[in-house]
């Protein structure tokens, strides 16, 4: 099994482990960036039925989709392919997660110009878009919320890759590293067993689907 290397880019910010929350409360209706709505509907017998959701308010009227989430496989000449990945707090699950690197879409841009920006501010990397899926839904049962998964390549001949720096807003706190693409899955079961975090269920069924295709389709 390959030895997995965990690579951290240089940050002054403090750890996102020392995040902690403090209090939980209701928040009243019409919150700034989530609110929530109840839907009426008529089932396949017929009957009226209820459904509450949880709604975004900064979908992109260019794209309608609210957010690119973004794969980004290093190419390395003496190792294996590396996958780029980020730790941050989340504080409803009260854990740092492991997650994609990934970012809402911003008023009058694209899916394209939002992957290679996000990918840029949280990782450092400067990237090219090479595809994206189609428009996919994160919690169905909860919110109507969207996104994309966006391909984005990294030139590592390029020598602004040599040492990427991330650009993080104030309010943020992430750690950019890589795991290798081969036993993906374990390598994030590794991490979360020694730190104590977690990952983001896309994630862990984007590693599980990769498991699939080696020991399943071969």
């Amino acid at each position: 099994m390959l030895r997995s290397v965990i690579k951290r880019t240089m940050s002054t910010k403090p750890s996102p482990y020392k995040a902690k929350v403090t209090s939980v409360s209701p928040l009243p209706e019409g919150g700034k960036w989530i609110q929530t709505r109840k839907i009426e509907y008529t089932d396949p017998n017929g009957s009226d039925r209820q459904w509450e959701m949880a709604v975004r308010t900064t979908r992109s009227d260019t794209t309608n989709i609210d957010a690119v989430s973004i794969v980004s496989i290093l190419h390395h000449i003496d190792k294996p392919k590396e996958l780029v990945l980020v730790q941050q707090f989340r504080p409803p699950t009260e854990h740092v997660v492991i997650e994609l690197p990934a970012g809402l879409i911003d008023p009058k841009e694209s899916v394209e110009t939002t992957a290679v920006r996000e990918l840029h501010e949280e990782t450092g990397y400067i990237g090219k878009f090479r595809n994206s899926s189609p428009i996919v839904y994160s919690d169905p049962g909860l919110t109507n919320a969207n996104m994309v998964l966006a391909y984005v390549d990294v030139d590592l001949k390029d020598e602004r890759n040599q040492n990427p720096k991330p650009k993080l807003e104030d309010g943020e706190f992430i750690i950019t590293f890589t795991l290798p693409l081969d036993n993906l899955r374990q390598e994030l079961d590794k991490v979360c067993e020694k730190e104590g975090c977690t990952v983001d269920a896309r994630l862990y069924h984007f590693a599980m689907g990769l498991e699939l295709a080696k020991t399943q389709l071969t």
